[in-house]
């Protein structure tokens, strides 16, 4: 039971890592961007490349892993902040209508699967990284674990920093509130969302690294990864990044603790049933929209 309680954690680290990028692009621009779960998958990909080739320099795994997580994270950001300036922005610029912008997304998601197939192929990929083992008791702990939790709690306190402690924080619930109120009164709103991105995204390439970690990388697996970092969006509150988190975490835990009763093959409907059971109590979801 423990250990599935551990895993449903680890599991639920990275959904939440994942969501809050969606939930904050729902937040500001009013958009479900469904080429998030696949852009995670290519900055999962973008890590283990950057692992294998200072792997082969430094000939250390600890010191490739390191690299591997900022490959992943810088890269997170740079693939959010390109295709708003490339796609998202020109789109909205032309008067592009939600459903516009929804579509291509959809697509944007098709090709980057395709792509990774065409460079990678179909095959199975692994991070080299060992996982030690630790014991509490009968608990088994092992250092990914351990690592996954460690890092999304980082990166969890380092965005409410973001949010509640700076200006751009501000700037961001501002625009999340009310774009048009924001812009008239001084706020630079393509900055702001410039750093939606960057953070979002950075947050997305991370949660990539870390899925890495403990999981094989496949072409397909943006589709599973979204499934499960919408459920935790939606269960959090649409637009609220601290729903996300929580969401994320009760999402990964339902589906983990579901194994002890379920075959493994049921977990993502089993995040859905949990999101639809607290939805019909809390409409706007756990925590609702952020103030």
């Amino acid at each position: 039971m423990i250990d599935y309680v551990i895993t449903g954690i680890t599991s639920g680290c990275i959904i939440a890592l994942g969501a809050i990028g969606l939930t904050l692009t729902f937040g500001i621009l009013r958009f479900a961007n469904l080429s998030h779960g696949d852009l995670v998958g290519v900055c999962a990909y973008i890590g283990l490349a950057c692992e294998r080739f200072f792997y082969s320099i430094f000939n250390n795994i600890y010191a490739a892993a390191i690299a591997a997580a900022i490959g992943a994270i810088i890269g997170g950001s740079l693939i959010g902040l390109g295709f708003e300036k490339i796609v998202w922005r020109p789109l909205r610029g032309r008067g592009g209508s939600l459903v516009a912008m929804l579509i291509v997304s959809v697509g944007i998601a098709i090709a980057s699967r395709h792509v990774l197939m065409a460079i990678a192929g179909p095959g199975l990929y692994f991070y080299e990284i060992p996982p030690k083992i630790f014991h509490l008791g009968d608990v088994r702990i092992t250092s990914v674990q351990i690592l996954v939790v460690a890092a999304a709690v980082a990166a969890m306190l380092f965005l409410y920093y973001i949010l509640q402690r700076t200006k751009l924080g501000k700037a961001m619930r501002a625009t999340s509130d009310e774009p048009a109120l924001a812009k008239v009164s001084g706020i630079d709103v393509n900055r702001v969302i410039n750093w939606m991105w960057i953070i979002g995204m950075g947050l997305a390439g991370l949660a990539g690294f870390l899925y890495g970690l403990q999981s094989a990388l496949r072409p397909g697996m943006g589709f599973y990864l979204l499934l499960p970092m919408f459920a935790a969006v939606i269960l959090g509150g649409i637009g609220n990044p601290y729903g996300a988190m929580l969401g994320g975490l009760t999402i990964g835990l339902a589906q983990d603790l579901s194994l002890i009763f379920l075959p493994a093959e049921y977990k993502i409907a089993v995040s859905f049933v949990v999101m639809i059971v607290v939805l019909i109590f809390r409409p706007r979801g756990i925590m609702g929209k952020v103030t």
